[in-house]
């Protein structure tokens, strides 16, 4: 009988081992799989309103120098040697443009996250919120990059045209084309301006994220608060 107890016991301090394990990796604290689910709703939210709107105003891309879009790197020969002859106006002009079109381009971006963000579901949210530091715009990107393209590059285009920037940058191809000991190049502008715009917009919402998780203070409110302090509990 001594010995069936014992064993009993060892068994029932082996299952409270195992379950108090269990609870410190997936603490509940009474906050629901719903409001975790909304809390992480609520934080993209916030990310999506406070930063990739900023992108959208003018000289929203240029003058923020985590996402402006500088040349590609076949380019970048052009940008320096039109500065080293003392054309700096026309090589601002050209980037200055392509800033432009991205923050056209963004504009068509919020719809696209709305859909993505009612989507989580109670699993991706536990998996978000205990995840990494970008864990939220890592899944943002992976429901989103394919749409958004599609959505960003006639924007671009077009946008390219509107502003004059496949004018500039003829002109400016052109001059540099005629330049001695240079070779020709001629990138596909409106791919490359649309991929930008979309790291730009990622790079953003990412920043909303990492302060929410970091800073109590971002969690401006309740739902947030008691969201992340159970990711605050496993670190």
């Amino acid at each position: 009988m001594k010995k069936l107890s014992l064993i009993l016991s060892i068994l029932l301090f082996s299952s409270c081992a195992e379950l108090q394990t269990i609870a410190e990796n997936y603490p509940q604290a009474g906050v629901s799989n719903t409001e975790i689910a909304s809390g992480l709703r609520q934080a993209l939210d916030m990310g999506i309103e406070k930063q990739v709107t900023k992108l959208t105003e003018e000289n929203g891309f240029y003058n923020n120098e985590l996402v402006r879009i500088t040349l590609p790197p076949e380019l970048q020969k052009v940008d320096k040697t039109l500065r080293d002859v003392g054309l700096d106006a026309l090589a601002d002009q050209g980037l200055k443009v392509l800033n432009r079109a991205a923050e056209e381009a963004v504009q068509e971006a919020t719809p696209i996250f709305v859909n993505a963000v009612r989507e989580i579901t109670f699993n991706d949210a536990r998996n978000i919120l205990l995840g990494q530091d970008n864990a939220a715009t890592v899944y943002l990107t992976g429901k989103t990059d394919e749409q958004l393209y599609g959505k960003f590059n006639p924007v671009v285009t077009t946008s390219l045209e509107k502003v004059g920037a496949t004018e500039i940058w003829t002109n400016i191809i052109n001059r540099y084309n005629s330049l001695p000991l240079t070779n020709n190049v001629n990138p596909d502008l409106a791919d490359y301006v649309t991929k930008e715009a979309l790291n730009g917009v990622y790079t953003m919402i990412a920043i909303e994220e990492k302060e929410i998780r970091e800073k109590v203070s971002a969690r401006t409110t309740s739902l947030l608060q008691r969201v992340f302090a159970l990711q605050d509990r496993q670190y």
